[in-house]
């Protein structure tokens, strides 16, 4: 049993984890850098304690900090959000060896899963199907010119540590590979303290989607997919759940091989697996596997119905998966829109300021997850993401219509935001139709066309 949590996060997801504790009846308590010494979640835990300077590496990356932090406050576990060190198998394991309970997976599993190319092996044990690719290359130039033309291009070098979009590199011919290859090892280098990098064959106009799975080491249920196409140089801008384009009996054979991963895995707590689905042929391919809470789980909550984040700290605290799949439904349609502290009109250029102005949507099917207040100013040295504002109606075009209902109560000022973006992308007719992959958005900020990016 949990009663004291300490929450290494800042911004919107520690607060979601702070309500989620509250309503566990869980003294909260978030570990902060100086720079959010006013942020909201502060404001609203139980407790707060400084962790360190501005600095991530100082202070949210800082493991010795968090440990220091959760024993001088006398937290019982820790939970690490997402992005930082929420898939860090040092932290998990740092924990662990405190006594405290890590809400995620054990460290080994995070090893095993955050790596890449482990992943990717794990899945074909399983029979889990896999995009052509390489395992880890050895430092042999020649060597990843033969197993490139052998998967064949156009090709990515991924990170294996990688995650998060970030460590992938496109490669188009052998010349492209010799020249990229030691740039991508030095920036996974610098970015995840590990140089490895594989090959794995680019599937230029698929769809992202992922499965979200709940599970108690033994047992696992999926919670139904999310799509998640449009995104901006891998990051993901606007999601939806359920994905538009998965008949049923596709979208119970892709939940399925997610549960079957994660139970051959042994897996705990929240997690999500990725997928390309070539919607052409019906394929799907699993790419990787994020052991924590993802940004857009909302969405999942929204249709579902489950309290995510509630559930992830129940079983990490000991309790056994509480629901079955048969009592998992899928009701209605939720989009979530990131809204981002960044100028699109002047190349998506960061825009931290002050909060001058606020006005939140309101009415039925709207939900905001955010730390911002009026008064707040956004400090410059983290991400860009402000607040998410998600909503839900009984169908695809009531969900869209009531986003841009939502999208035109929105108010703030005192920085730029991609709301203006989000409403453009509303009104798009592919958007509307749900045409479009993971391509797609980019075409479309460059003005070009999605016949123009197929061919």
């Amino acid at each position: 049993m949990i009663e004291r949590l300490l929450i290494c996060n800042r911004g919107e997801i520690a607060v979601r984890i702070v309500r989620a504790a509250r309503e566990l009846g869980i003294h909260s308590i978030v570990a902060h850098s100086e720079a959010d010494d006013d942020g909201l979640a502060v404001r609203l835990a139980d407790q707060a304690i400084c962790i360190g300077p501005a600095q991530a590496s100082l202070s949210y990356l800082n493991v010795e900090a968090i440990i220091a932090a959760a024993a001088r406050t006398q937290a019982d576990a820790v939970h690490p959000g997402y992005g930082f060190l929420a898939e860090s198998a040092e932290l998990a394991a740092a924990v662990a060896e405190a006594g405290l309970c890590f809400i995620g997976p054990d460290a080994k599993t995070i090893a095993r899963m955050g790596d890449k190319a482990s992943a990717r092996r794990e899945a074909s044990l399983v029979g889990v199907p896999i995009v052509p690719g390489s395992q880890p290359l050895d430092d042999d130039l020649d060597q990843a010119i033969r197993i490139a033309g052998e998967i064949g291009y156009p090709l990515l070098i991924k990170a294996s540590a990688g995650g998060g979009g970030r460590g992938i590199r496109k490669v188009e011919n052998a010349e492209e590979l010799a020249r990229q290859l030691p740039l991508a090892r030095a920036e996974a280098r610098a970015a995840f303290k590990d140089e490895r990098v594989y090959l794995e064959r680019a599937i230029s106009h698929a769809r992202h989607i992922e499965v979200q799975i709940l599970a108690d080491g033994e047992r696992a249920v999926h919670l139904f997919e999310r799509e998640c196409s449009l995104q901006r140089r891998r990051q993901k801008i606007l999601e939806e759940a359920p994905c538009a384009v998965l008949d049923e009996d596709s979208r119970q054979t892709l939940c399925a091989s997610a549960v079957r991963l994660a139970e051959h895995i042994g897996y705990r707590g929240a997690g999500t697996l990725e997928y390309l689905f070539d919607e052409a042929t019906g394929d799907f391919f699993f790419i990787e596997m994020n052991t924590r809470i993802q940004v857009e789980h909302p969405v999942t909550e929204m249709i579902t119905g489950v309290d995510l984040v509630r559930e992830m700290i129940e079983i990490c605290a000991g309790r056994a998966l509480g629901i079955t799949q048969a009592e998992i439904q899928r009701r209605g349609w939720a989009i979530e829109m990131r809204i981002n502290a960044e100028d699109p009109d002047h190349g998506f250029f960061p825009s931290p300021g002050r909060v001058e102005r606020l006005t939140w949507p309101a009415g039925p099917g709207i939900r905001i997850d955010s730390a911002l207040y009026p008064g707040y100013r956004i400090p410059p040295f983290y991400d860009s993401l402000a607040a998410k504002l998600i909503v839900h109606a009984e169908h695809r075009d009531a969900a869209l219509a009531r986003a841009r209902r939502a999208l035109d109560e929105f108010e703030i000022e005192g920085f730029a935001t991609t709301a203006g973006l989000h409403r453009r992308l509303l009104d798009d007719p592919r958007v509307r139709e749900a045409r479009f992959d993971t391509q797609y958005l980019e075409a479309w900020l460059a003005g070009t066309t999605h016949e123009e990016t197929l061919a």
